[in-house]
């Protein structure tokens, strides 16, 4: 599973924020499941920056996210990125892809 975050940072907090983000990564590392992560800036709009990671399956992403540590250092940082979906399915050559269907809960 691929997360993608986007930020709208402006220009006079970025240092604070490139501080802030590199927290939350290293946290995020520290959770079962987590597989690697980057943070990027965009070339052409520097106030455009992205967390992105990756992990053994949506369910490690979950329960990183209700760990403690996480909930005190990133999921303050992610609550700001921009409103937008951001878990993402690889897309393997001839593996199949997730369906779009309401599911039951066993």
């Amino acid at each position: 599973m691929i997360v993608v975050n986007r930020f709208r940072v402006p220009v006079g907090e970025q240092e604070g924020f490139r501080v802030e983000v590199q927290t939350a990564l290293e946290t995020l590392a520290g959770r079962p499941g987590f597989v690697a992560g980057d943070v990027g800036r965009n070339l052409d709009d520097p106030g455009l920056w992205v967390l992105s990671t990756r992990w053994r399956d949506v369910g490690s992403y979950r329960r990183a996210l209700s760990s403690y540590e996480v909930k005190m250092t990133a999921v303050p940082l992610l609550s700001r990125a921009v409103d937008e979906p951001s878990a993402y399915e690889p897309v393997v050559p001839g593996a199949a892809l997730n369906e779009q269907r309401s599911r039951s809960i066993p």
